[in-house]
């Protein structure tokens, strides 16, 4: 490596000194460690900013001894040279990038290597800043990011230029997965899939047509009902504000047959059983903007990369949502591998315990009892007859249409989804049956950053949000901030030169 000569770092070599003799001298003398500690920070980092400065005049010095033609990706050769001046915004404070510029006359665009050879943004911030932005933007709101990086480095961006920031640096997030090679795993774990759905309030534009269709009738027609009515809940205001994100999982899990028995002890927290296998290899993300059968292909692309040969068995693990159901069969007929459905026990119970209430009455240990007694009939495979029997009680007990309602919604789950209730060949398969994986990715992806208190979002922030905090849920956002930085490189800089130039940027790359 070529070594700097020390005049060329002239700016940063004086604000050291200067920094080393304030340490040095007696006012730093009286200090206590923490100020001494604040002081190297803050003038530190202006030393830091001085040393990325005289970096770049460096560079740009030696462009300007060695500046030859170049030729585009149009096969134009440029030879025509303009000097030109842009701003990064850096970790350390903003610095000044020259570079030539290489054009033609009469061709439009300049070619500027410089600016590839340092895989300059398109926007003025740098990768750094990007970076703790997204990790920011992933674990928190956009106003703790922005506090925050603005508190420990020398970087300022507003709220709205950091929601723009996660918008483009979210761009590439499909491409990262599906470039991703295939990793082989234990050919005997089970390959599980699980979706579901969870809503998001959006600011009217960021609705669906129907939704923000029926959102504005809505307003329309509560206007002159709710006059005056305060404190009362306004007819039409919270209807039709959400957006549904559709919510996926992709992990592997050991096979690990268990009992009915098993699940009933652990549901009640008493006597022994066999501990639920844990998640290993999990992936999860969420999207607003993409359609439910666009995220179940996507979930299936995920499994077919684990899986490519076909030679585990997949399970998928549902709450009953039709639409997802089709799609799961759909997608399973597309890619020739059969797939196991499960509805999740849990929203089972749901229902069996609002059945419970209304045919047993409110106590709580009488429904507990009736819905153990259910629950345990089911998980032997016996759901067609447990709802067949709530019915008849129900019409013995000669309860209303109204009383009767969730017993016969729960008896037509029951039936409905009766081949995906086979719980008794489920758990001897070793395969899970309640969706603990999804429900905790809706509450962590989603519900934990989206329904902060008066938030109302714009589609394509949000998204960007979900992207990323699904980045960091799957332990993949350093890697992808890599592949989106060089996919960022071909995309700004390497595609606006012919293949003949920057050889060896282009084999680095």
């Amino acid at each position: 490596m070529t070594a700097y000569p020390e005049d060329d770092f002239s700016s940063s070599h004086a604000l050291f000194q200067a920094l080393v003799a304030r340490l040095s001298g007696s006012s730093a003398a009286g200090l206590q460690h923490g100020e001494v500690e604040e002081l190297i920070e803050d003038e530190g980092r202006e030393v830091l900013r001085a040393l990325f400065q005289d970096h770049l005049d460096l560079r740009a010095a030696r462009e300007e001894a060695s500046v030859k033609p170049i030729v585009g990706a149009d096969g134009v050769e440029r030879t025509e040279v303009r000097r030109g001046r842009r701003q990064l915004g850096t970790l350390f404070g903003a610095v000044g990038v020259q570079r030539l510029a290489l054009v033609k006359r009469g061709v439009r665009g300049g070619l500027r290597p410089m600016d590839a050879e340092l895989n300059m943004p398109a926007g003025r911030y740098s990768h750094g800043v990007a970076r703790r932005v997204a990790w920011g933007v992933a674990e928190s709101s956009y106003e703790v990011a922005v506090e925050d990086l603005r508190r420990e480095t020398g970087a300022s961006i507003a709220k709205r230029q950091a929601e723009q920031l996660a918008v483009q640096v979210t761009c590439d997030f499909e491409d990262f997965y599906l470039a991703r090679p295939f990793s082989r795993h234990n050919a005997d774990d089970v390959l599980v899939l699980s979706f579901d759905g969870s809503g998001v309030v959006m600011r009217p534009e960021g609705l669906r047509a129907e939704t923000r269709a029926a959102a504005g009738a809505e307003r329309r027609r509560s206007t002159a009902q709710t006059a005056g009515a305060v404190g009362a809940r306004q007819h039409g205001v919270r209807k039709n504000r959400k957006r549904m994100a559709e919510v996926a999982a992709v992990y592997d899990l050991v096979v690990q047959p268990r009992s009915p028995d098993d699940i009933v002890r652990e549901l009640r927290k008493s006597g022994p059983h066999k501990p639920r296998p844990r998640a290993k290899n999990k992936r999860v993300w969420a999207s607003l903007e993409r359609t439910v059968p666009t995220v179940v292909e996507d979930a299936f692309l995920e499994a077919q990369r684990r899986d490519p040969d076909h030679q585990r068995r997949w399970a998928v693990l549902v709450d009953g949502n039709k639409h997802q159901i089709d799609s799961v069969l759909q997608m399973g007929d597309l890619y020739g591998v059969p797939v196991t459905i499960v509805v999740d026990l849990i929203h089972v119970l749901g229902y069996l315990w609002k059945a419970g209430k209304a045919l047993v009455g409110a106590d709580l240990d009488t429904i507990e009892a009736w819905v153990e007694e259910r629950s345990r009939r089911i998980l032997r495979g016996g759901s067609a007859g447990v709802a067949r029997g709530m019915r008849c009680a129900a019409t013995r007990r000669k309860l209303s249409k109204t009383a009767r309602r969730p017993v016969d919604a729960c008896a037509r789950y029951l039936l409905n989804h009766k081949q995906y209730l086979r719980y008794h060949e489920f758990l001897a398969d070793g395969l899970p049956i309640a969706s603990g994986v999804i429900e905790g990715t809706c509450r962590s992806l989603v519900k934990d950053r989206m329904d902060i208190t008066g938030a109302r979002w714009g589609l394509q922030g949000a998204e960007a949000v979900l992207k990323l905090r699904a980045l960091r849920a799957s332990g993949d956002l350093d890697d992808y901030l890599e592949f989106h930085h060089r996919r960022e490189l071909e995309r700004n800089h390497l595609a606006k030169f012919d293949e003949s130039e920057l050889f060896e940027l282009r084999l680095a790359g």
